[in-house]
Order: C-alpha cells, then structure tokens, then sequence
C-alpha cells in the first residue's frame, strides 16, 4: 500500500492527513515512480487554505514536485526503465510515497544530483527560466530582481547570469551573501530603493521581475523602467494586468502561452544538467518526514531560507 497526504477541506496546516491507498499502476503511456524526495512550493497552501481555487468536492491531494525511482514502465513508454533515477514535475498528488508520471515531465537524473536537488526544481526553476526566456533576457541587459533570496529568486539570478546578464537583486542583510554568491548585486529592499538601484545603476535597467510582491514594488519598477513589456510580475498577476505590466501566473487573467508552458518544463533537464555540471545550484532547506507535512508547510509560509523538502 502507498501513503499519500490529503485535505477533505479548506482551511489551515491542520486539514492535512496521511492516508494509506492501494498502489498506483502505470497505464499505457504512463510512469510509476517510488518518490524519495518531495518539493514543497507555496501554491500548495493557497490551494489548501482556500486562497486558490479547488477542482471538485475533494478529497484532494497536493504537491507536483518530486523525484525517486521508476518501478514500472507503461506500455508505449520509451526511454524509461526500471531503476531509473528521475525528477518530475506538473504531477498531481506528489505528496505521495508512490506517484504515476506523465513521461514527458519526468527526466533522469544525471550522476551526482540528488533526489532533494531533484525535487526542488519543478515550480521554482520552471518560474525562473520561462520569466527570463519570456523576458528576452541577454548579455547586454541590465536585471532587476525584486525577491532574490527565494527560491524562485536565485534560480532567476542563475539563469539570467548564465545568460550573460548583469543582475542586481533586493535581498535582506542576512541573505545579501547568498545572492552576491550566485552572481547578483544584493541591495536592500524597502523604501528608497529606486534611489539604491541608480546609484549603482545609473544608466538605469533594462528588464525586471518581480518575485516578491512587496508594496510599492509595481510602482517602483515603472518608475525605473518605461517599457512596461520588460516588466514582469510572479506574485501580483492581478494587479500587474491593470498596470500594464506583464505577469506570469501569481492571479494573473492571463494564461502562460504554450511556449511559455514548454519553457517550464524545459527548465528541469536544463537544470538537472547543469547542477551536474556545477554551473547551477540548489539551495536546500529542512526536510521533513511526509507525515509532516503541515510543518513543511507552515515552515514554508513563515519565509524558512532555501527549498523545503518532504522525504516518505
């Protein structure tokens, strides 16, 4: 028998239960993967305590992040075998000590990346590297990202540094280091920080995006940047789409495009193979025992630093 974790309601960490279901079974075209490691991602407490909308009258199960080791291999599948190590991504219920898989979202890992390192790329690599592919990020911009220290934040500094990028990221004192670590310019959040970014920027930015969603950040970005098409939000969809500045996901009316869509999960074999390269780095959080995962969650909620993770 598998464990999987669930909700029959909305409401706090509380609502959460382990429950015992019978193995799941890999259909045609369809992977079985035993999970080692899950990530744990904000959405999956909006979706919990009612923030986000839910499909149906639940029981409802959480997560999509994860990786472990294939156990059967459905008909039609290729590329996969048994024993294979992998990552997945978009899989509903990955709060689960066994999950079936959409191969195209499930990727091998290479020797040397870890199933935590695994399951922490999904939502946050994914976010990242569609923003900066959607933004046109390139050697000769000048980046601003509000929230670097998240983990959607350092995946941003990463991919845009990699891409040739000047970045400057707002960050607290205590995680300053960590972001000058990844190849961005730390300055402080709050208020001044137009001021702050053009005393080391006089010439100005050339792109921005928002990981954050802190007051007056919105406003403090169309004041820096004038072309509102490099000016993208993650946290504030719905007030982005009235202020003409471009949001991906985060409340947004808008939905990804499908290029925007093959970016996300693009960014998991991108990543996969450059944390097996060395050009690329996970920040790893706690790890908790998947019947915790109400304390992951709060942990999560209350700004715990780097990816938080459930081990079955």
């Amino acid at each position: 028998m598998a464990h999987v974790v669930q909700f029959t309601k909305v409401g706090g960490p509380e609502v959460l239960e382990l429950v015992e279901v019978d193995d799941p079974v890999a259909g045609p075209g369809q992977l079985v993967v035993s999970v080692e490691a899950i990530g744990v991602n904000p959405v999956e407490r909006k979706l919990r305590s009612g923030v986000r909308p839910l499909p149906g009258d639940g029981p409802w199960r959480t997560g999509s992040d994860g990786a472990g080791t294939v156990t059967a291999v459905g008909s039609g599948v290729d590329g996969f075998r048994v024993g294979d190590q992998v990552a997945f991504l978009d899989t509903p219920g990955a709060y689960a000590t066994a999950v079936v898989t959409d191969p195209a979202h499930t990727f091998v890992r290479p020797e040397g990346v870890t199933a935590a390192q695994g399951a922490a790329l999904g939502i946050p690599a994914g976010t990242a590297y569609q923003s900066i592919r959607s933004l046109g990020i390139r050697e000769d911009d000048t980046l601003l990202i509000h929230g670097g220290s998240g983990s959607v934040g350092q995946a941003a500094i990463q991919f845009a540094v990699l891409a040739g990028a000047r970045v400057i990221a707002t960050t607290s004192d205590a995680r300053a280091e960590r972001v000058s670590d990844l190849g961005a310019e730390p300055i402080a959040y709050g208020d001044g920080l137009t001021g702050r970014v053009l005393d080391i920027a006089p010439e100005g930015v050339t792109a921005i995006l928002d990981c954050a969603g802190a007051d007056g950040v919105l406003e403090a970005s169309i004041e820096l940047l004038e072309d509102k098409s490099r000016i993208a939000t993650i946290v504030l969809g719905a007030r982005g789409d009235e202020m003409g500045i471009r949001t991906f996901l985060g409340g947004s009316a808008e939905p990804l495009t499908a290029q925007q869509l093959q970016w996300r999960t693009e960014s998991v074999p991108v990543a996969l193979s450059l944390i097996a390269t060395g050009y690329f780095d996970v920040e790893l959080g706690e790890q908790f025992p998947l019947a915790d995962a109400a304390a992951a969650q709060v942990a999560n909620e209350n700004g715990a630093p780097g990816k938080l993770v459930l081990v079955p």
